[in-house]
């Protein structure tokens, strides 16, 4: 089984939620998401595998928030 599948069968035995991207030509992108935190995981074409894990909270704040990210300012 090659690597990217390996990786899919052990989020879905878990049953985590993800998305499947491709934004380079070397790598297939999974982003995962599990409460406060998200994580990237790139699959290479070597099958090698690169994890960003990413923490926060879950707090639900106003459109003005939006703004700022937007406008780099958060």
């Amino acid at each position: 089984m090659s690597k990217v599948f390996e990786v899919l069968k052990r989020l879905d035995d878990a049953k985590v939620h993800y998305f499947i991207g491709r934004y380079r030509p070397d790598t297939i992108d999974i982003t995962a998401t599990v409460v406060g935190e998200r994580v990237e995981i790139s699959v290479f074409d070597d099958d090698h595998v690169e994890v960003s894990r990413f923490f926060g909270n879950e707090d639900v704040l106003d459109e003005d928030v939006l703004d700022e990210i937007l406008n780099g300012d958060g």
